[in-house]
């Protein structure tokens, strides 16, 4: 993936930023629609309406943008079963270093690489901190759909689950495999092939 010019990273940057808090505003209201008084719902009801057209709006904004600039890179992330749109456009907005490092070094600027908390004789477990949350979360989500509907992902997710590794330290490496094959993916400029990244 070609480096963001300053300016084009960060009107994407902000699309998707902006859309993360129209997301947090309209679960906020639907969460206060039950328990609302009778004569509340009605304006309760009226901003989720109004916040969802303003997603509705700037997720058309997002699309255009990303297959206006990014049409290249955005078709070749799109290969891998369920990494969505929105995934894509975090992917492209706030990791462009997304196909120029190691698999390693890019696991570790998400923060998802595994970190070492031993101090003296102490050791503790690997954990996972610090990186970047936006890129995390959306990992999150694409790994979600992927342990039902993407094979490798799915087989490696039910490997480590047979192995006795509890869910969240499966999806969380699950999480790590798929950003690293994405990496690769984007660095080769091939699609994904289910025959070499099988688990």
């Amino acid at each position: 993936m070609r480096a963001l010019p300053e300016a084009e990273q960060t009107e994407l940057a902000a699309l998707v930023a902006r859309r993360r808090q129209l997301v947090g505003m309209w679960v906020a209201e639907r969460n206060r629609l039950p328990g609302a008084h009778p004569r509340a719902r009605p304006s309760v009801k009226a901003v989720i309406e109004a916040l969802a057209q303003q997603l509705a709006h700037i997720d058309r904004d997002m699309d255009q943008y990303v297959k206006a600039h990014y049409a290249d890179v955005s078709s070749l992330l799109d290969s891998a079963k369920g990494v969505g749109r929105r995934t894509i456009a975090t992917l492209i907005a706030d990791l462009p270093e997304l196909g120029t490092l190691s698999h390693r070094q890019i696991s570790a600027l998400v923060g998802v690489a595994p970190i070492n908390r031993d101090s003296g004789k102490m050791r503790g477990k690997r954990t996972i901190f610090g990186g970047r949350a936006s890129v995390r979360q959306a990992l999150y989500m694409a790994v979600l759909s992927g342990a039902r509907y993407n094979p490798t992902i799915k087989a490696f997710y039910q490997r480590l689950l047979k192995a006795g590794k509890p869910k969240k330290v499966a999806l969380t490496a699950c999480m790590r495999k798929l950003l690293t094959i994405l990496n690769a993916m984007v660095k080769s400029g091939k699609p994904w092939q289910e025959s070499i990244h099988e688990a």
